[in-house]
């Protein structure tokens, strides 16, 4: 059986696939940090349990002759986010973690298809924002970006009636494109 990694093992592993937010890999690293710090709470209290010596006297140890000692695991689930808060410290003072580059391979990733709507929210469930001059770049591309982005799904082809035109327009909606920019394209789509 192979050996469980470390956090900081688990941490490059997963920076080396993709960059990640801090909130994210926080996210992805507590679950484990908090089995690692029970497990060595409940080992403990298992090794006090075995001592010798009257039960009153062991910590941990139920003494209405209860046959398992309790973990606190408050006190491991603390330990286990401080542990988890100074490797994501770490991380950021080597360079391993940075948010900005996190917004940049996002906004690369996402920018060919969604609008900057959904973008922003997205980059929101992360934790983290644009910054002033990507955010004016992505406003000065969305006319671009949503008019290829219906170019591809509709193939130019103008909506016939009322009820296509709003099937485009709901389907760019929820690409996150603006309301203003939708009616742009589809305009210039009428004419």
């Amino acid at each position: 059986m192979k050996p469980a990694l470390s956090l900081k093992a688990r941490a490059l592993a997963m920076l080396a696939r993709r960059e990640h937010s801090r909130a994210e890999l926080r996210r992805k690293l507590l679950p484990h940090a908090r089995a690692a710090a029970l497990e060595a709470a409940t080992a403990i209290a298992s090794e006090l349990h075995r001592s010798p010596g009257p039960a009153s006297a062991r910590p941990g140890v139920f003494s209405s002759g209860a046959s398992e000692a309790a973990p606190d695991t408050d006190a491991a689930w603390a330990e286990a986010e401080s542990a988890v808060e100074a490797l994501l410290d770490w991380l950021q003072a080597q360079h391993y973690l940075s948010e900005q580059r996190f917004v940049e391979s996002r906004v690369h990733a996402r920018a060919g298809r969604f609008g900057n709507l959904r973008i922003r929210q997205e980059l929101a469930q992360h934790g983290v924002a644009l910054d002033a001059e990507a955010a004016q770049r992505l406003r000065d591309t969305e006319l671009e970006r949503c008019r290829e982005v219906w170019t591809r799904k509709f193939g130019g082809e103008r909506p016939a009636d009322a009820a296509a035109r709003a099937k485009q327009m709901r389907f760019l909606a929820a690409r996150g494109f603006s309301a203003d920019v939708i009616r742009r394209v589809l305009q210039a789509g009428d004419d």
